[in-house]
This record gives structure tokens, C-alpha cells and sequence, in this order.
């Protein structure tokens, strides 16, 4: 048998806790035979919610009982400080611990962010960890890095950002040798502001990632470069108009489909393609946003994520262990060490 995957689910994040958190865990063990699922919130309320499962594996879902909750209005720092027994601090202390792979939360997004870098740690080499969730395009995927972490990032974030992203195109979704983009407002060098600017020439220079150059944010959706750099603002504002713009899109189509007689026929007969059509562009299969560039794996998914999509959360969990994306990471984030130079210096000629 496959080694267990232990992944905690934070049992009391999101608009639709505990149910859709638990009834995930309980879908997961069952489709999977590889994960281990701890259960982090008010015992009572969980095992409540697990009593409308029977015949799951029992032995493959725990519950840690915690006795508070982080709210998504709560200052993060202050959250994360003074509830020491809330289901993300315990959730993390897990990972932290390495008594757990993986913490998967609907929960508070500051409180993850700052969570996770507070008690699980950065790894050695990474400056700063940013979230990066995959988008669906014309050609499949797109990993949006960074969308939310790091708002004040510096060139040198961003250049660890393409690396980091890179890696996981490449170990993760499989795409062989991945495009890397910078977002900016043109596709000239010269275009951008001042952060652009001076990251351009280090992401040319930058080994190991395939920098095609700039990408404006309207060829993003038509699959253009495979990796897109940006800072957590700029990244944050393409996913929410993104999400945005594709569900009122969505909307738009059916009331049009539903307008008179005619409209209804012609949407009986395409609608099994257009169903299947729509299902490229479902973000709930891809799981979560990882906070990559930690000591361990921590996973946001959306504060309205819905069972599916904390499943394929944990899902990503399992591929990101299996594939040792953190050791890669650290691998290629962390400069070479030369035993007979360790210092770096250049050796004077005799």
C-alpha cells in the first residue's frame, strides 16, 4: 500500500462550514486509498456532520478538536497571535511539526498567509512565499503568481516567483519547459512601472525559466505564456475581474438561451456541448491556491469553495508530495555551493 498522505482540512473555514469542508474529507478518503484527513474545529459539530456519512473509512479521517475560530473579518496578526486553539493555528502547527504533509483552509486568507509564514516558515533562500492558483485559458492552465501574498514585492521576489512557478507547471501540471510573463501595460521592454522595469532585464537574465517578455492582461485568457509574474495587487485584481467577468458571462448566456420559444429549442440542442465547453473553464477542478515556498504545504481555496473543489485541494496535496515540489523548489531557489570555494571568491593567479 501507497504511503499515507496526511492532509489537514480546516474544518471550520468559509461560508459553507462545516458541511463543505467534511463532506470533502469524506469524498476524498473514498476515492483515494493514499490520504489520511484531520479534521481541525469543534469536535461536536464535526462528528455531527460525519454522522450523515455512513460507510466511509473511518480509519483514514481524524478530528482534532479545537475551541476556537479565526473569523474572515479579524485582523490577521492579532488573529493568529491570540487564538493559539483556533483550526488554522493548530491546522499549521501540524505541518509545522511535520505531524502533517499539507493544511487545506476556506478559512480566512490573511490569516493563512500570515499563518503560514509565521508557523510554518519559509524555506532557506525563498524571500517572500506568494499564492499562486491556476487559471483556466484557450489552451488549458495558467499559473497567476503571485494573486494575494506579497503587494510590496521587490524585483528579486519576482524574479523567485518565476522559478517557483515554473517548477510547478513543470512538476505539477506537466507542461514541459514553461513560458514565463511578466504583466504589464504594453509588450514593449520600455512599458511598465518602475517595478517592471528593473525586473525585466533580471527574468532575460534569470536561468532556468523560459522568459518570453511582457504580457498585456487581455492575451492572458488566450493562453499566451504558461507562468505569469506579477505582484499580489496586479494578481488579485486579474482573478477577481477573471471570476468575475466568467460567471456574469455565464449568467448573460443562459437568461439569452431562455429568452423566447426559438431561444429554448436552440438551447436544448447545443447544450451538451456547451456543458462540456464550460468545463474547461471550471475552476473548482484545479483545487486551490498554494502558498509555495514554505517548510510544508499550505493550501487557500476559495472562502465559498463548495466540496469539489476542497477535495481537488487535497487531491493537489497528494501530487505535491508525491512529485517533492518543496525539495525542488529549495533546489532551485538556493545558489550553488562550491566545497573548494565556499566563499564565492575569485581564486587570484599565481
Amino acid at each position: 500500500m501507497a504511503e499515507l498522505v496526511k492532509v489537514v482540512v480546516d474544518a471550520m473555514g468559509g461560508d459553507h462550514a462545516p458541511e463543505e469542508p467534511v463532506k470533502a474529507a469524506v469524498e476524498a478518503v473514498k476515492e483515494r486509498e493514499d490520504i489520511l484527513v484531520i479534521l481541525t474545529g469543534l469536535e461536536d459539530v464535526i462528528r455531527k456532520e460525519l454522522d450523515k456519512y455512513p460507510g466511509y473509512p473511518q480509519d483514514r479521517i481524524q478530528i482534532l478538536h479545537t475551541s476556537e475560530v479565526i473569523e474572515t473579518a479579524e485582523p490577521p496578526v492579532f488573529a493568529i497571535r491570540k487564538k493559539k486553539d483556533s483550526s488554522i493555528v493548530v491546522g499549521l502547527n501540524l505541518v509545522k511539526k511535520k505531524e502533517a504533509d499539507a493544511f487545506v483552509s476556506s478559512g480566512s486568507t490573511g490569516a493563512v498567509l500570515v499563518g503560514g509564514q509565521v508557523l510554518v516558515g519559509r524555506a532557506k533562500g525563498v524571500e517572500r512565499p506568494p499564492l499562486a492558483p491556476l487559471i483556466p485559458t484557450m489552451e488549458g492552465v495558467s499559473l497567476l503568481i503571485d494573486c494575494g501574498a506579497n503587494v510590496d514585492a521587490r524585483p528579486s521576489h519576482l524574479v523567485q516567483f518565476a522559478k517557483m512557478g515554473s517548477i510547478y507547471m513543470e512538476q505539477v501540471v506537466g507542461v514541459k519547459n514553461p513560458r514565463v510573463a511578466i504583466v504589464n501595460n504594453g509588450a514593449e521592454e520600455e512599458k511598465g512601472d518602475a517595478l517592471v522595469k528593473e525586473t525585466f532585464p533580471l527574468l532575460k537574465e534569470a536561468e532556468g525559466i523560459n522568459f518570453i517578455g511582457s504580457i498585456e492582461a487581455r492575451d492572458i485568457p488566450s493562453g499566451y505564456a504558461d507562468v505569469i509574474v506579477c505582484e499580489a495587487f496586479v494578481g488579485n485584481v486579474i482573478l477577481k475581474l477573471y471570476e468575475g467577468v466568467s460567471g456574469s458571462l455565464i449568467k448573460k448566456i443562459k437568461g439569452g438561451m431562455m429568452k423566447n420559444l426559438r431561444s429554448k429549442i436552440g438551447a436544448l440542442l447545443i447544450k451538451p456541448a456547451l456543458k462540456e465547453t464550460l468545463k474547461d473553464f471550471d475552476t473548482t477542478k484545479y483545487g486551490g491556491a498554494p502558498l509555495l515556498g514554505l517548510k510544508g504545504l499550505v493550501v487557500k481555496t476559495h472562502g465559498s469553495a463548495k466540496a469539489v473543489e476542497i477535495k481537488n485541494a487535497v487531491f493537489q496535496c497528494v501530487q505535491f508530495k508525491q512529485q517533492k515540489i518543496n525539495e525542488k523548489i529549495a533546489e532551485r531557489i538556493l545558489p550553488p555551493v562550491y566545497p573548494e570555494n565556499p566563499q564565492g571568491k575569485e581564486e587570484k593567479e599565481v
